[in-house]
């Protein structure tokens, strides 16, 4: 039986607990580049003693942003500075870890504090989206995507393939292709936004087809010995989740025969519509299925907030780690503290990097 303390080890990457940072958009970048913002917040949640940090979702080209402050992945320049940041986390002790994605229909949106809705037409900020087909997400994204060619597939796909190399040679250790959401992939493989006729739209198998290609080619250039794995959306809440539920595991399943090694649970988010049940853990039982059912090992999110919670999701085998966002922006630390209030032997020791481990062992022993 496995605890929230206890390492994980998956390929030749060992985490030292089972709490990771979940990407966590900051909004800061200019013209997709990591600043000093960037390397303030992030390795602090490596020094809190997370035993994974994942850099937020990072687009592989300036279509793909979903804001003008995304940080991006399409240029030497970029991966220079996100190097930086991946030697920052390793140092603190935690795994460096990063998203690459595609904004899709929800690309040229204003910052969340400034509208979350689309960029004006007339603002020169703006660009053109792109989706499976011209269909607008909805509510305050009612931009219509322009829908792609097969050549704009084409495109993409390598977009995905030369940011994975960039991650891999700027020293990131974890992978994450960010399959959820309502972004590009996702919109793939949603009935709420493909409805292509060619083979990339219709059934569960052809609307699964650009994320199976997109995961292969990636896994031909990301290191064998190193994970890769992705954040999909296995379920809408929209009414027929039972059949999405049973096609998404279809679909990650094939992601296994292709080369995945580790699926993050998480929703679709397609329509604007969905009846999303919020409460505590509410996706746990989602992950636990989509787990025994794949044989992947797994994680989720969303309202993931008490240690008792988080450590009884381990032992119950639901899944293997617990991804964590606001209450690490709350509380760097929550690592240390939750060792703390579920009695883990010599905590400090555990879950921070030595030089404060060190000062607050000594404090206890006073």
């Amino acid at each position: 039986m496995s605890t929230l303390f206890d390492p994980f080890t998956l390929k030749d990457v060992t985490l030292r607990n089972r709490i990771a940072a979940s990407p966590m958009c900051q909004y800061s970048a200019v013209d997709g580049m990591p600043n000093d913002w960037h390397r303030i917040h992030v390795p602090a949640l490596a020094r809190g003693g997370a035993g994974l940090v994942i850099v937020e979702a990072t687009a592989v080209s300036p279509e793909g942003r979903i804001t003008p402050g995304c940080t991006g992945l399409w240029n030497d320049a970029q991966a220079k500075a996100l190097a930086v940041v991946a030697r920052e986390i390793e140092a603190a002790g935690s795994v460096p870890g990063i998203q690459i994605g595609h904004a899709g229909r929800k690309a040229s949106a204003n910052r969340p504090w400034e509208g979350d809705d689309h960029i004006a037409p007339d603002d020169p900020r703006g660009w053109e989206t792109i989706a499976p087909s011209a269909i607008a997400y909805g509510g305050d994204l009612p931009k219509v995507p322009r829908a792609m060619t097969k050549a704009d597939i084409d495109r993409v796909r390598s977009d995905f393939v030369a940011a994975a190399e960039r991650a891999r040679d700027a020293g990131f250790k974890w992978l994450t292709l960010h399959f959820a959401h309502g972004y590009l992939a996702q919109s793939f493989f949603s009935t709420h936004s493909n409805q292509r006729d060619d083979e990339y739209g219709g059934s569960a198998e052809n609307r699964g087809r650009f994320l199976i290609e997109t995961l292969a080619a990636v896994r031909e250039v990301w290191p064998e010995n190193l994970p890769l794995t992705a954040r999909f959306g296995v379920i809408e809440f929209d009414g027929r989740d039972e059949e999405t539920l049973i096609e998404s595991i279809a679909l990650v399943n094939r992601f296994k025969e292709a080369g995945l090694d580790f699926i993050d649970v998480s929703m679709g988010f397609s329509t604007p519509e969905a009846n999303i049940p919020w409460g505590p853990a509410f996706l746990a039982p989602v992950a636990e299925r989509v787990r025994r059912e794949t044989g992947l090992p797994a994680a989720t999110s969303w309202y993931i907030s008490q240690p008792a919670q988080a450590d009884q999701m381990i032992r119950d085998g639901q899944v293997d780690l617990v991804m964590l966002g606001r209450p690490l922006l709350a509380n760097p630390h929550w690592p240390y503290m939750a060792a703390q209030e579920l009695g883990v032997d010599n905590p400090a020791w555990a879950t921070l990097p030595p030089p404060y481990a060190h000062w607050l062992a000594r404090y206890r022993a006073a």
